[in-house]
């Protein structure tokens, strides 16, 4: 447990609180350096498949930056908060991460702590989260990648409403708009999320990393008979070379539960 998150492993499953519910789990550049280090780990530990992050409490996900900590750095030195190369929370701008990651937001998530949010591959929320990116309200913007993933989840004139106005989203609106997988009860939320992360280790984490990497690539390609024709990411083609991919079918045959090894 480090001093401003926790992380538990159960088998596959890594999950990491953010750990500063007495600032609604603000991050500074500290907290932010933890999370980073955790999601170094999960990316690097080939035990581990899939990742749940959630925040500390019944109030906040993550209140986005720590405003207090940057106004008195800046006050103090004149600096501004550093955030590590892979980003607010350690997530935003790791592009190369195949393995899913499901975010369980558990009270607000605003700004940063919505971008986190978006980063993830699924967002599962309590009935009670609020969702913002309300930074031109104190003179700055969404910088973590907020601008850029929310357009392309949900339509343009949506994301620009929200963007424009920093106005907060209910739960409920946001798995209408889309961006949000599944709204459930608060004391639900932890439960649902671990049965996603099931169902995914049900399957072959090859075949899981494949299916993200060549999804998250094939967006950049704009025509789509050129995005089904190329398969030849780097994660494709490892799982058709795999000990999995053998697995799979052989299992179905014999009318088993297959022996993942995720190579």
């Amino acid at each position: 447990m480090g001093q401003y998150s926790k992380v538990e492993t159960e088998g596959r499953l890594m999950i990491v609180t953010i750990n500063r519910p007495e600032v609604y789990n603000a991050l500074h550049p500290m907290a932010n350096q933890e999370l980073s280090d955790a999601f170094d780990e999960f990316a690097a530990n080939p035990e581990l498949w899939v990742a749940i992050i959630t925040g500390a409490g019944d109030k906040a996900f993550c209140a986005g930056n720590d405003l207090k900590y940057h106004a008195e750095l800046r006050a103090r030195t004149g600096g501004r908060p550093q955030t590590p190369p892979k980003g607010f929370g350690g997530l935003t701008n790791r592009y190369d991460l195949d393995k899913p990651v499901i975010a369980a937001v558990n009270g607000v998530a605003m700004g940063g702590g919505f971008e986190i949010a978006l980063a993830a591959d699924i967002i599962i929320a309590s009935d009670q989260a609020r969702f913002a990116l309300p930074e031109p309200k104190v003179g700055l913007a969404a910088g973590a990648g907020g601008m850029q993933r929310l357009p392309r989840q949900i339509p343009l004139k949506r994301a620009m409403g929200m963007m424009l106005t920093g106005r907060h989203v209910s739960a409920r609106e946001g798995y209408e708009l889309g961006f949000i997988t599944a709204v459930v009860p608060h004391a639900d939320l932890m439960r649902e999320a671990r049965s996603w992360a099931a169902q995914i280790l049900e399957c072959s984490p090859m075949s899981i990393r494949a299916t993200k990497q060549v999804v998250m690539r094939s967006l950049d390609v704009p025509a789509l008979e050129l995005a089904a024709r190329n398969l030849n990411y780097p994660a494709y083609v490892a799982m058709t070379t795999s000990e999995d991919t053998i697995e799979g079918p052989k299992a179905f045959a014999e009318k088993r539960k297959p022996d993942w090894k995720g190579r």
